[in-house]
């Protein structure tokens, strides 16, 4: 009997299978692809067998082509393989329909699709998976095809390919395939990863139309989806749906509702998520953790996201940058000064850098509490660090450091750096300059930098005409023309509102018509400002009734609120954000209300209380304030000082029976106006050690 040669084929489509050939065709070639075999007969020889032992020749031979032949045979076979070898072949075979064909034909006719559904599970090129999909879309019946292209979907979801996945997913349903559940799901996925949010939309929105109802997964992806592009209804109604029938829910999810309640300023809503993972066992990872403490930073809610991190600490999470971030935010925003710190000196300790906006806001905290050698080192040490360099908030947040604590060398020097850096002055850095200027009564040196904002084309706003007003509130009276010329130029109703102020003219009823379109019309977070200093103005130049007037009529526009609260047991008069003209106006007000109330024989609660929240650079009004109790041999006792962050908080107290008699002894006859009124017409910097 003739021995049969083996042949091995050297091309990918045919390194698997044997070929019987019929050696009177010598000359037979295959060709596949790129790849040429060519076939030849080689009778045994001894060089052969000596070639084997030769490594180099061991190389060469195998380099070439064999084949067994089986002479009496005709007929060409192949030897069928297993679905782990067509796996181990395809992954190594080109994207070439004809290979792939060639090794999926080695599995016989009987593919199931179990087999298949193996074969595509481990193939992770996608053009082989597609070509792989044709071929046994036709040797699968046609009902277990959605099964099929289930799998392909997996894939691109994977590999985050959506173009691909969506072309596939309309040839899909031109061949008459209908999806199913898992379809949506990879698709919906996959959208998602790929960042195509209105297409996971458009997905789920068509699949009512296939019959299929939203699953946990599906309503997870979901909750994700409509949380991150701002749909709160729909994602508060799948999350609602996924509680109630206890399905789980994925972290990311979590995570993407606790951001969308941040984003709405909804912090109360990031606390409810959180503590609904916390009644349902769902133990939070380190992502959702950071999400949470980013909203409690946002929030200004320093407390909860010093709990919050103490419990990530508690279940073994190691924090990252993106917690120190979020800590070191919240801490600044709230003046946690020390704990703020502490945060930024790990941070440095652990190697990680810190954002120009984490400089931004650690710096403003210390320039906000007066910590001025802290907040000199950290500039430096920003400057130090290569990673980014100051910008003009940077600068901004020294000037106005030193601004507020009357420093005018260091902020004409942080300002002259900032110019040789090339960072032109925008008006935020120039007002600054202006209210260190006005407290250090450097009149000329404020109509100076008025004048340069003027004429580089810088239209003034609402904060600069409030700092210029607090400028006069410093400033010697032969002075306050200066001003009020600038004022003018900046906002002529405001100019008009000064004038009548500094000239005394009689209230004809139009100036508080004047000051009320004035204050209703200016920015929120100046109103309160403004009315300050007009009423600062009126204190120093002893106009008490007009300083009255504009108190009551920042009472009425609700510039000013909760300023006292009475109850059964205590009457307090709350002196919170007021400068200290109108901290001795509404002093006088209440004092008045007093002698009302006593000249009426009504009943007085138990405990009188009076509770001033200041700032610490300005003690020394404190000071004045307490001098001005004492001389009017007032009744009200100071109680312990407290200092939080970048507030002082005073107390004074007395009892019902202790006013009374002081009441009493002032005369029925006394009015509020007759107080020490020899305080009024000087202003306060005379009145101060």
């Amino acid at each position: 009997m003739a021995q049969p040669y083996y042949l091995l084929c050297s091309s990918p489509s045919s390194t698997f299978c044997y070929s019987f050939i019929n050696p009177k065709f010598p000359n037979f070639n295959h060709t596949s692809n790129k790849f040429k075999t060519y076939f030849s007969y080689q009778p045994h020889n001894s060089l052969h067998d000596e070639n084997l032992n030769n490594p180099d020749a061991k190389i060469s031979s195998l380099s070439k082509p064999k084949i067994r032949v089986n002479p009496k045979t005709l007929k060409s076979t192949q030897i069928l393989i297993k679905p782990h070898k067509a796996i181990s072949f395809l992954s190594t075979c080109d994207p070439n329909e004809q290979q792939v064909s060639e090794i999926l034909k080695c599995l016989g006719d009987n593919v199931n699709k179990d087999d298949a559904k193996q074969i595509l599970h481990k193939i992770s090129n996608p053009e082989i998976a597609i070509l792989a999909l044709k071929y046994f879309q036709q040797k699968i019946a046609p009902e277990n095809h959605v099964i099929l292209y289930n799998v392909v979907f997996k894939l691109f979801r994977q590999i985050k390919d959506f173009e691909r996945a969506e072309k596939l997913f309309d040839e899909m349903l031109q061949r008459g395939n209908k999806p199913n559940i898992d379809t949506f799901s990879h698709l919906i996925r996959c959208a998602s990863v790929c960042s195509l949010l209105h297409k996971a939309v458009e997905l789920f929105e068509r699949m009512p139309s296939f019959g299929c109802e939203p699953d946990p997964i599906v309503s997870s992806s979901m909750i994700y989806v409509y949380a991150h592009i701002g749909n709160v209804d729909m994602a508060l109604k799948l999350y609602d749906i996924v509680k109630n029938e206890k399905w789980p829910i994925w972290m990311i999810s979590y995570s993407a509702l606790i951001k969308m309640y941040g984003m709405l300023e909804n912090y109360d809503g990031c606390l409810s998520v959180y503590n609904d993972m916390k009644v349902l066992g769902v133990r939070p990872n380190v992502v959702l953790y950071n999400a949470l403490l980013d909203a409690m930073a946002k929030a200004k809610r320093a407390n909860y996201a010093m709990t919050v991190y103490e419990e990530m600490r508690k279940n073994g999470f190691e924090p990252n940058r993106g917690t120190y971030s979020a800590l070191l935010e919240a801490y600044s925003r709230r003046r946690y000064c020390k704990e703020a710190l502490s945060v930024y000196k790990e941070m440095k300790e652990k190697g990680m850098t810190l954002s120009k906006y984490l400089y931004s806001v650690l710096l403003d905290m210390c320039a906000n509490v007066g910590y001025i050698d802290e907040a000199v080192e950290i500039f430096e040490e920003m400057k130090r660090s290569g990673t980014c360099q100051p910008d003009s908030f940077i600068y901004l947040a020294l000037i106005k450091m030193y601004s507020f604590n009357g420093k005018v060398l260091e902020a004409e020097a942080m300002f002259n750096e900032m110019t040789s850096c090339g960072l032109e002055p925008n008006i935020f850095v120039l007002t600054n300059l202006v209210h260190c200027y006005g407290k250090a009564k450097r009149t000329d040196d404020v109509v100076k930098i008025f004048n340069q904002l003027w004429d580089i084309g810088i239209t003034p706003d609402d904060q600069l005409c409030e700092c210029l007003l607090y400028v006069m509130t410093q400033i010697p009276k032969d002075e306050l023309g200066k001003i009020t010329n600038c004022i003018e130029k900046a906002n002529p109703k405001l100019g008009y509102i000064v004038k009548c102020l500094t000239e005394e003219k009689e209230d004809d009823g139009y100036f508080m018509k004047e000051v009320s379109e004035l204050l209703s019309a200016a920015a929120e977070y100046v109103k309160k400002s403004l009315c300050n200093s007009l009423i600062d103005i009126c204190y120093n130049l002893g106009m008490e009734d007009r300083a009255h007037d504009l108190f009551g009529l920042g009472l009425t526009l609700k510039i000013y609120s909760n300023i006292q609260s009475r109850s059964e047991t205590q009457w307090c008069l709350n002196l919170k954000n007021l400068s200290f003209g109108a901290v001795m106006t509404a002093l006088h007000i209440w004092l008045d209300d007093l002698s009302k109330a006593f000249e009426s024989g009504e009943e007085l609660p138990q405990v009188l209380a009076i509770r001033w929240r200041h700032k610490p650079s300005h003690k020394d009004l404190a000071f004045v304030f307490e001098s001005y109790l004492k001389e009017l041999n007032s009744p009200f006792h100071k109680a312990t000082d407290d200092i939080s962050g970048r507030w002082f908080f005073r107390r004074f107290f007395a009892t019902s029976q202790e006013a009374k008699s002081w009441l009493q002894s002032r005369g029925t006859n006394e009015t509020d106006s007759d107080l020490n009124t020899t305080l009024l017409d000087v202003p306060v910097e005379a009145l101060l050690p």
